[in-house]
């Protein structure tokens, strides 16, 4: 029996998942080494949410609230919306595949940036839809290239704000500015992923925008519990957005999407706000650490507003990725991005960026680079 996949799956290359830690350590005869490439919270879970998920390991045999009521409850309330505008996802991409399948026809069009996170485009994909990849300028999205992409077919705009792997973002008045330029029929969806390390000084409000957009194209915003919250293992991620457009992402959302553990780790740790401050705090007091101390190696730095930041360290990324393979210090290459002197790092704990310095330093020394 012949099976019949469309040409558009055969052609989408597959995820490339990271090497478990222990296996890395195995390969390259090391100990003790640390992650600093995935963007993580170093400092781990809420000792709240942990007690709260290890207190409901007797009910696992039950199935989930499927409607999530408590912690939409919770959400609702701490973001100043209403709970019928949340669309809760296993980790935020299931949200960025719920508008996929709502809003998508096989040969719509989808406009994202690059570099920027991969999955937007293999959703796409996978759905028939069309994907227009629009190159960043000066490592920021290019608003004005995006305007004149847009068509007729054209139905879901993202814009991670910040950008990964670059870190920059934009202001309300130009996302304000976008829209008044985009017809109704697209929907603007800004990646919030990182947004709780943003400086609130430039941050933009876009839940206020979402409650106002009474017309032109809507917006939708998705957050994380992976990032600020330590909670990456459990997969929990949501949407803000009108309760029309929550609606229909309702109807395509699988019952019992979000798991009981997630439900209850997520509830205890947005409850714990003296967790997730020493997480903001640690990592900007991380971020001008590390930053000046890099430079003092002769590197150089971009800006960020997220909790990792690009680094050019004078000659091929790839190189000196593996280089700090050895030492015992896991960074992200940016070649395959288009920043092929590039590398990007996590903010770590303070032992952890400290390490991190003197490896970068011992690399750069042996390599040539400064």
């Amino acid at each position: 029996m012949k099976t019949l996949i469309p040409e558009y799956v055969k052609s989408i290359v597959p995820y490339p998942p990271g090497k478990p830690l222990d296996e890395l350590e195995r390969q390259y005869g090391i100990t003790n080494a640390i992650k600093l490439a995935s963007n993580e919270n170093p400092w781990g879970p809420s000792p709240k949410a942990i007690q709260a998920i290890a207190a409901a390991l007797g009910d696992l045999h039950r199935y989930p609230d499927g409607s999530s009521y408590l912690l939409s409850q919770a959400l609702a309330r701490h973001l100043g919306c209403g709970p019928d505008m949340l669309v809760l996802g296993n980790g935020s991409n299931e949200v960025i595949e719920f508008l996929v399948k709502a809003c998508l026809e096989p040969g719509d069009e989808v406009i994202t940036s690059h570099p920027s996170f991969l999955m937007y485009q293999k959703f796409v994909q996978i759905r028939g839809g069309v994907n227009k990849v629009l190159p960043l300028t000066h490592m920021r999205h290019d608003f004005d290239a995006i305007v004149d992409a847009i068509t007729d077919r054209t139905r879901l705009l993202f814009l991670d704000n910040p950008n990964n792997p670059t870190g920059a973002v934009f202001d309300r008045d130009t996302l304000q500015e976008l829209r008044n330029a985009l017809p109704e029929s697209v929907v603007v969806v800004l990646d919030e992923a990182y947004v709780d390390f943003v400086d609130p000084t430039q941050r933009l409000d876009s839940i206020e925008l979402i409650k106002q957009a009474d017309d032109g194209p809507q917006i939708v915003s998705l957050r994380t519990f992976s990032k600020a919250y330590g909670l990456a293992g459990l997969r929990l991620g949501f949407g803000v957005m009108s309760a029309d457009l929550a609606g229909m992402l309702h109807r395509v959302r699988q019952p019992f999407n979000i798991n009981s553990l997630a439900q209850i780790g997520a509830l205890a740790a947005l409850e714990d706000t003296e967790h997730y401050e020493r997480t903001i705090n640690g990592t900007r007091s991380g971020m001008s650490f590390l930053q000046e101390a890099v430079c003092k190696l002769g590197c150089s730095c971009h800006p960020s507003q997220a909790n990792f930041f690009l680094i050019d360290v004078g000659g091929d990324a790839d190189t000196l990725y593996e280089a700090m393979l050895y030492k015992g210090v896991i960074t992200r290459s940016m070649h395959a991005y288009g920043y092929p002197s590039c590398i990007r790092i996590t903010i770590g704990t303070e032992e952890e960026n400290q390490r991190f310095v003197t490896a970068l330093g011992e690399c750069l020394r042996e390599l040539h680079y400064v």
